[in-house]
This record gives C-alpha cells, structure tokens and sequence, in this order.
C-alpha cells in the first residue's frame, strides 16, 4: 500500500461523546478537517461494535483521516454496549441500534462542521446496519458503501445456507461473546470502567442459544433482512465484495432487487477492505470510495455512475490450495445485472457419471463419442470426512481458510465430470443445479460442489450450494421428506466469474454431508439420484476484449499512515486435520494467534488466541462435537484485564446441547464466573 500523509485539507482528531436522548452516551472517534467549522464538510459515517479503541484503530487510522484529508468528516461510533459507549450489546442489529443509528445521523447534521450531507460505509456489520438503516429512510443519509453483508438474515448470512445450520455460526457466536466481555478503557471513561464492564459480563448473554432458537425463517431473521422489501431504500447503494468471501451472492440481489441508483463490485478478496485485499490484487478503494461520495456527497461530476453498473474479478484457473496471495484474472463488467450477455448452458447428469452440454456450445476433445443417457439410479451415503477440506463459509484470512484439493473430499461423493474442455468456457452468475432424487430419512441435506480439474487430476472448488431437503419449499415452513419418494430441488450455488481453460474438466460433486462447513443431518442419509432428470445450468458469458480494454483501471492502493505499534510476540495460525485412527476420531484444529503486540500512541497492549476444534468419532453422528476457546488480554502499566470463553456444542437426533463458560480476571484474580447449559431441539435440521 501506498502510504499518503500529505492531503488538500489538514486533519483534525478528535475522540468525543454523543448523548442520546435516552441519556446514553456512545464513543465517537471524529477526523475531519481543521477547517471544517469555516468550511463545513460531508460526513462519512462507520458504525460498529468493533473497538474503535483498539480493536479496529489500525484499520480505522489509515482510512477515516484518508477522507478526511480529501474534505470529509470521517466517524467512527461504537454500537451501544461495545468499546467505550455505555449499555450492553444483547443481540445483532436490534431495533435499538438501528434507532440510534438514526439519532447519530441527525446528531451529525447539527455538528458546526458538517453540511448535513452524510453516506454511511462499512464492511460486514457496519454494511449490514447500513442498509437496514437506509431503510428507515433518514434524511441526512444521502449515500451507502456496503461491504460483505447481505440483503437476507436467514437465506445467505453467517447463521444458515440452503436451511442448513452452518459451522461458521458456532465460530461467529464465539467471536462476539468474546468480544462482549471486553472491558472499555479506563483512559477514556475513568473509574466507571468497572462498572460497565460488570453490567456487559452479567449482561451480554450467549448469542448462540437465541440464534439457534430460530431455525426456521421467522420474523427473528426477517427483521434486518432489507431484501424483504427493496423500494424501503431510497438512496444509491455501493455493494462490495469478494469471491472468497461468504456475501457475494448479495452484490448480484441488491443490484437486481433495488430500484435506486446503483453499482456492484466483485474482486477475489476474502472479508477484506478491497485497498486491503487478500487475495490480491488489492485496489484502490479509498480512490473509488472518493469518487462516490464526491459524486453523491458533493454533487462533482466524476464520472462512476458513468461506468458499467457491475465490476467483476475473472478469476483464472489455479491449483488448489488454503492461501493465495495473488488470484490471477483480469477486471470485466456488465453494463447491468441481470446481464443480457450471460446464457444458461445446461448439461445433463448421466448413470455413467459423465456431465454432457444439452447443446453443443462447449467443444469435447477431438474424436470423443457422446456418451449414452439413461436413468439408472445412483446412490451416495457420504462419510463425514466430506468437509474437512472445504475451508470456512466465510473466509476471514484468506490464507489459510479456503478450500484445498477437493480429491480428497470427492472419494465420499458422487461425481459427474465433462470430457476436457476443447475451448475455453467462462461463467459469471449463480450456478443451479435441478436434481431429481429421494432420501431414506424425513430430514436430509444435499451438498453440490462445482470443481475445475486440471490436466493433473488436481480438483479446485470453484463454487458450491447447500440445501436441507426439508427445505426445499420454503425456508418458513420446512416439512419432512417422505423416505422414498421422489422429489425435484432446485440448488443455488455460489455467484462466481470463473475461466475454465482448454483441455480442463468441470466436476460436480454431489454428498449427503458437508461437515463442519454444515452441521449435519440427525443421523446418516443414502440419497438415491435420478440423473436423466437433473441438470446443471451454468451462466455462460462470451469475453468482450473490446469492452474490457476499455475499462478504466483501478488504481493502486492507498492509506493514511498507519499507527505505531511495537510487535512483542509474533502471530501464528494453523489449520489441522487430525486423523485418530487407533481412536476411529477425526478432528479439525483451528489456530488463531494474533501475537502480542502493543499500540503506542495510548500504551496498550493487546492479545488474543482462538482455538476451534470441531470432531467426530467414524460413523457416530450423536459424536459430533464443535469447540472454541477465545483468550483475550488488554495491559497497560498497573491495568491487566484478561477474559477467557469457552463454547462446546453437541447434537443428537433430537436436540442440540450448549455448554459455554465466561471467566473474567483483573491482574490475577477472577471478578467473574458464568456458566451455561442450554438444550434446543432440533427443527427439521
């Protein structure tokens, strides 16, 4: 990154309070420029409940005063209940916080220094309340960058995918129940830090239990979820993200869904800022982000509603592996979405495990014979080492999260695979896949992958879908499967843009289990396939190298400087699968080091080690079992604050079982113990 200290306007910062009318006060972290009470300035505002203090402050200190120095105000609030703002955060997205949001709007129209023009920015959580709070229609919100967050609460977010109950939704649960037993700093809100802080441990509660209560799509998940109805958000929308991402398919519904001026952008990035982008290549987004809010903000011509409405990262074909520093690929775009340009290719499924094209729009090896279709049945009763390569729902790190050789996964699935490719073939959409199958039990999943396979046999995960079978209707009102019967699903895979190259192979990779990307069914499934009926329905898009060569690059990426810090001890991750044979169990280690390391300018020292493990002993689903421990330190001089959480959850065919605990130690004594134990029971899943 290109590091850039010296900007049009000179930057003021300021750490302040803002008082709501119920008395509450929120932590704000203000940049903006010196002369702003002279020269009032947009507002950019960044809503979180992410540690403006700590936790985010690097990040934070090379964007907002980028901004800033560009002529805006950037704000960086913590949520109610987080960093240093009073209250206790009790859930995701809650009236509440939606309801201050709109108090803070209005609050920075009234500041000296703003001109009552105001855009809100954010990655996952400050996307999401974004447009949910654009969907309140303030006034003051003229604008929204929305980064990694989706449209729909239930059908495409961290909790559930196709109704099945994700991994990632034990992992995300940790996160924040860690995060819930931070304290604020003292440094800023004094002696009552104590205080706050023992109302946030007593008070926060275990997410988890409230979200597994809702497995179903209910009024719970609806509230938030802006795709319900579209036309409530009337200001132009901004949507981010990357294909290693797990929120990419909303891009593609919300320029579809919204009826405002609007742009879409997709690179291959995880759940990154794309100025911070792994895999790279990273962009220029703050330079993008100017141009959007100059344009929407300041009404300046700069010519980005001018552009194609979609920007997406054409990823090349690469070998499998966990990390990528660079995917390669090349920048396309689509004039709107959906896209005239894009075509549905079929190809039909066959008992011999061949995937053929229903037209011959894809080329076969010279002298390859079409293969003969029948209907002979084909079943699969998936082990449940299927999933163990199949990285995170939501790739966090980008290395080393991602999925790695899918060989390994497909020895438990059923596979269909085209003869090598005689010309190149490149899709941009959603893939969907149309099955005709029956289970032998009333609750059933199906997971797809879609793989590219190299010369060398190497299987690279290109997209994949999961769907409960009990929801194959309706996510709102699942019912059982009749074991034997046959129905007809339709499965959404992951949006990609993704270049198959000559002499390659597209696989379809049908299992009964995908764990723990997915929690599985109550006990084993045998699915039976009918493959004369089922189909795979690709997007298929004809490059456009005029179109293409015409696009204005990105440029490289930039930031404010970054805040001193001194490293004590360095990070480390791991990413292990442990096979036990002399014990028949299988187990997933995750390691998350952050290291030790202090922030100079307040003199903080930060620590913090995740540890997940998710097992099962060979064949036993009552042995399923998902583990975490988040250890968290903060020390400065004297003040030492150290909270450890621990969460197991387990299942049987009926329920599933929560144990957490909650410790919290000031220097060496523990000032707070609690304990959980919470039995659900299982809802069609």
């Amino acid at each position: 990154m290109r590091i850039v200290s010296d900007f049009p306007r000179r930057v003021h910062e300021e750490e302040t309070w803002i008082t709501l009318a119920d008395g509450c006060r929120l932590a704000v972290r203000i940049w903006r420029p010196v002369d702003a009470e002279q020269r009032p300035v947009p507002a950019i505002l960044e809503y979180l409940p992410y540690r403006k203090r700590d936790l985010t402050a690097q990040r934070d200190a090379q964007t907002h005063p980028y901004w800033a120095g560009h002529g805006y105000a950037g704000v960086r609030v913590d949520i109610r209940g987080s960093g240093e703002s009073d209250g206790v955060l009790t859930d995701e997205y809650l009236q509440q916080e939606l309801d201050d949001g709109v108090e803070i709007l209005d609050w920075l129209e009234r500041q000296p220094w703003c001109d009552g023009n105001v855009g809100m920015i954010g990655i996952s959580w400050g996307g999401f309340n974004g447009l949910q709070i654009a969907a309140l229609q303030p006034p003051q919100l003229k604008a929204v960058i929305t980064l990694c967050s989706t449209d729909d609460r239930y059908a495409d977010d961290v909790h559930h995918m196709g109704g099945c109950l994700l991994g990632d939704n034990l992992s995300w649960a940790s996160t924040m129940f860690d995060a819930n037993a931070s304290p604020p700093d003292p440094a800023l809100v004094g002696e009552r830090w104590r205080e706050l802080w023992q109302q946030r441990l007593e008070g926060s509660g275990l997410w988890l239990a409230t979200w597994l209560a809702h497995q179903r799509r209910d009024a719970y998940w609806k509230h938030g979820s802006v795709g319900e109805d579209f036309a409530r958000i009337r200001c132009p929308v901004y949507a981010v993200s990357g294909w290693a991402d797990g929120y990419c398919n909303a891009v593609f519904r919300l320029l579809e869904g919204l009826d405002v001026p609007r742009k879409g952008l997709v690179g291959p990035w995880a759940h990154k800022y794309p100025h911070l982008g792994v895999p790279g290549p990273a962009i220029g987004f703050l330079q993008e982000t100017l141009r959007w809010w100059d344009y929407w903000l300041k009404g300046q011509q700069t010519g980005i509603m001018d552009e194609p409405m979609l920007r997406v990262w054409m990823q090349d074909s690469v070998p499998p592996s966990a990390r990528y520093e660079v995917r390669p690929g090349r920048w396309v775009s689509e004039p709107s979405w959906p896209s005239p340009t894009i075509v549905p290719q079929s190809f039909r499924l066959t008992s011999g495990h061949d995937l053929v094209p229903d037209v011959a729009q894809i080329a076969a090896a010279p002298g390859a014979a079409a293969p003969e279709v029948d209907d002979v049945p084909l079943t699969i009763r998936s082990p449940l080492f299927v999933g163990l390569y199949a990285g995170k729902w939501c790739s966090y790190n980008a290395p080393p999260d991602l999925p790695h050789d899918q060989r390994d996964e497909d020895g438990g699935a059923l596979i269909f695979q085209t003869r090598p490719l005689g010309e190149t073939l490149e899709i941009c959409g959603q893939p969907m896949a149309e099955l005709e199958l029956e289970a032998d039990q009333p609750v059933a999943m199906i997971a797809l992958r879609l793989n590219d396979i190299a010369v060398d046999d190497k299987a690279t995960r290109v997209s994949y879908g999961l769907l409960n079978l009990t929801h194959r209707d309706s996510d709102e009102h699942p019912e059982p499967l009749e074991p034997g019967k046959r129905y007809r699903v339709r499965i959404p895979l992951k949006h990609i843009a993704q270049q198959f190259p000559v002499g390659h192979a597209l696989r379809l990779s049908l299992s009964s289990s995908y764990w723990p990307l997915a929690w599985p069914s109550p006990s084993p499934v045998r699915l039976t396939l009918y493959p004369a009926s089922s189909r795979l329905i690709l997007p298929c898009r004809e490059p456009s190298p005029a179109e293409e060569a015409a696009l204005p690059a990105f440029d490289m990426p930039e930031g404010a400087p970054p805040l001193a810090r001194t490293l004590i001890q360095p990070s480390q991750e791991a990413w292990r699968v442990i096979r036990d044979l002399a014990n028949d169990r299988t187990t997933l280690e995750v390691v998350n080091d952050a290291g030790v390391y202090r922030l100079d300018d307040i003199d903080l020292e930060l620590a913090v080690r995740v540890t997940e493990r998710y097992s099962y002993a060979y064949g036993n689903y009552a042995s399923l079992s998902g583990w975490t421990e988040w250890e968290r330190h903060f020390r400065r001089g004297d003040w030492q604050v150290r909270t450890v959480t621990r969460t197991l959850m387990t299942s049987d065919a009926d329920n599933f079982r929560l144990r957490a605990t909650l410790d919290a130690y000031e220097g060496d004594s523990r000032v707070f113990a609690k304990s959980w134990d919470e039995e659900i029971p299982r809802d069609l899943v």
